[in-house]
């Protein structure tokens, strides 16, 4: 056995903390070692050329890498073992950084006596290691993306093109999401409808994609290359290959109720068109407002639609069909502007939503006013944002500046009028957004830095005066306006967590789906061939949501594109000896990768318990749950485990 370790400098990330000569030294020293060396970067061209040619001349088969996490560079390191024709898996990485001199700042001394210890624990670990096989199986070029907004359309699109077979579940009537509620985009005041609604009419264009409107997955079985798929397609009550749009059953029908792509604002009817630029373009019928579904009455619709599209008979359909890889891109929900009281809204009349405004500015652009706003307007910002009391502690990152927008659009509309932006802090990074924030203070604009403490209305004018101190004058502001408008953060749609229960997907402290990592993967997920994007993952604008959708689009084409799937050898496997079918391991297993099976041994029926090698991803819960030693996960045996801890007593006396 002959062991090289390799301790890096990390640029200084280490050795500015810890003593990495004198770990490259101990290591020198242990048994089975045949040199150790200490390098600036051994992740860069020079780093690898060192081990590559010390395996070479040295005829190292096994190999100690001592710098940065795992999750940075083990890919990296073990891409380099099989250039040197060695196993992938005769390598250990031990965590320096993360782990020594990222904690143990300012303790130098400490922080190398770790550095040692892990050192002594990654050189026992890997005496111990044996080459793994990797497995292969097909994979096709079969897709599912959950959530037709922006993020969904833009995935969807880019995969099909591209020629892979794509299913796209939206949940609402309509695909097109929040952003076409919108009325312009910022920095640019492009038409929020002229962007998207050509995006929208190229889905079912696509001959590669077969599109999934008022339907929800309800449940997702299997692993990469094999995930069935169940959604349930609602009634529409409408006939969809009946329908051409006609709106005469709009007509007859005597109900109405808050039409919700208004935000309320206005009233539909209960057979309705979701919105002017909805995909598909056909009718539905509200089942809740429906006078012959409520009460058996009414059927005015029916009996007057020419094309005898409506259909009170419909019942929801459940659809079953298999795919390869996922992506979800469930979006966002608007903060419940209820939640905090002292603002008033939905008590006091003219409180409004951010979204509430956008309609209503949609409305102004094309000539029809839903809403008198008058001319004294205030924006409150961070409303359910940067806020401890209602648990969102994160930045919503577009508020400041659709808040900067809506502004401008009002005073363009009307410049007489006098609009003030309470704000705690401005917050425009994107490309243009500074020098869009101030062409709103040049068009007049008042930007006050101060948390509104108060809002009364008068009940007589329905005016609300509003309570603030202007934190850079040092001065109380206490002013009255005809409307106040809330802007509200963003918060997990609330499909994610039900998306996110079904795929075993994780959760970041504020409730987004979390990537499998920030920097290297920011839209894979733990869970293998699930991709994340747009603001499923977090609060984001509309360019970075576009990004991060082709983003995850590609991501799942690089994946698929190869044809076969080379899976990690790192999984459980099961001793049929040891293993007495108790199945304690079964319902443990996060990503449900165990099933209970009966075989026939010696003439007697026996219970074991199979592992599915795709879906396992060689967490170690089954290890953990086993009273007999029946099953362990490769590459983490129970006595690598066991000669780790041994070193580490062995170094602590």
């Amino acid at each position: 056995m002959r062991i090289g370790v390799y301790v890096c400098h990390c640029g200084g990330n280490i050795s500015e903390v810890v003593d990495v000569e004198a770990v490259s030294m101990f290591a020198d020293d242990q048994q089975d070692v045949v040199l150790a060396r200490d390098y600036s970067h051994m992740c860069s061209e020079a780093g690898q050329k060192l081990i590559l040619d010390d395996i070479r001349d040295h005829e190292l088969d096994r190999v100690v890498v001592a710098a940065c996490s795992p999750q940075f560079h083990e890919r990296t390191f073990m891409t380099l073992m099989e250039r040197a024709g060695l196993s992938p898996y005769l390598l250990e990485i031990v965590n320096l950084r993360e782990h020594c001199s990222w904690p143990h700042f300012g303790k130098p001394v400490e922080a190398t006596e770790k550095a040692k210890d892990l050192t002594s624990i990654g050189i026992a670990k890997v005496r111990l290691d044996e080459p793994l096989e990797k497995k292969s199986m097909p994979i096709g070029k079969r897709v599912l993306v959950i959530g037709a907004g922006v993020a969904g359309i833009q995935a969807a699109l880019d995969l099909g093109d591209a020629g892979f077979e794509v299913s796209l579940v939206e949940r609402e009537p309509t695909i097109g999401g929040k952003m076409a509620q919108l009325s312009k985009t910022f920095p640019t005041e492009d038409c929020a409808a002229c962007i998207l609604s050509p995006k929208m009419a190229d889905v079912p264009a696509n001959p590669n994609i077969t599109l999934y409107t008022y339907s929800e997955v309800e449940s997702i079985s299997g692993s990469l290359g094999n995930y069935e798929v169940t959604i349930e397609k609602k009634p529409r009550y409408v006939d969809t290959e009946k329908c051409v749009g006609c709106g005469i059953c709009v007509a007859k029908c005597p109900v109405k109720v808050p039409n919700r792509f208004d935000e309320g604002l206005e009233n539909r009817k209960a057979i309705y068109l979701p919105s002017d630029l909805a995909v598909p373009y056909k009718y539905l019928i509200d089942e809740t407002a429906c006078l012959h579904l409520t009460k058996d009455k009414c059927g005015l619709c029916e009996k007057f639609c020419p094309q005898d599209a409506v259909d009170f008979e419909q019942e929801p359909e459940r659809i079953t069909f298999t795919v390869d890889t996922i992506i979800v891109a469930t979006g966002f929900d608007v903060f419940d502007a209820a939640e905090k009281k002292v603002y008033g809204y939905g008590k006091y009349e003219n409180v409004l939503t951010a979204l509430e405004m956008e309609r209503i500015l949609s409305h102004i652009s094309n000539g029809n006013e839903i809403k008198e706003i008058g001319n004294r307007i205030a924006f409150i910002q961070c409303v359910g944002s940067r806020d401890e009391q209602v648990g969102n502690e994160y930045c919503s990152k577009i508020c400041c500046m659709y808040a900067s927008k809506q502004a401008q659009l009002l005073k363009r509309a009307d410049p007489d009028r006098d609009i003030y932006v309470f704000y705690t802090d401005l917050r425009a990074t994107g490309k243009g957004f500074e020098e869009y924030y101030k062409r709103a203070q040049k068009e007049g604009v008042k930007f006050i830095r101060g948390r509104v403490a108060e809002a009364l209305e008068d009940s007589n004018t329905k005016k609300v005066t509003l309570k603030a101190e202007d934190t850079l004058t040092r001065s109380l502001i206490e002013s009255e306006f005809d409307t106040v408008v809330l802007s509200v953060g963003l918060i997990p749609n609330k499909g994610t967590e039900k998306v996110a229960d079904i795929l075993r997907l994780a959760k970041s402290p504020d409730g987004f789906l979390k990537e499998a990592h920030l920097k290297f993967k920011p839209v894979d997920t733990i869970t293998e061939g699930v991709f994340i994007c747009g603001c499923a993952q977090s609060p984001k604008d509309i360019p970075d949501t576009v990004a991060q959708a082709s983003a995850a689009a590609a991501r799942a084409m690089r994946l698929m594109n190869r044809g076969v799937y080379e899976m990690d050898p790192v999984k459980s496997f099961v001793l049929d000896d040891h293993c007495d079918g108790c199945a304690y391991c079964v319902d443990p297993c996060p990503y449900k990768a165990l099933t209970l099976i009966e075989y026939m041994r010696d003439g007697e029926i026996k219970k074991t318990v199979e592992t599915n090698e795709v879906a396992c991803r060689g967490c170690g819960v089954c290890m953990a749950t086993c009273p007999h030693e029946g099953i362990y996960v490769k590459h983490f045996r129970t006595d690598m485990i066991s000669a780790m801890v041994d070193a580490a007593l062995v170094r602590n006396g």
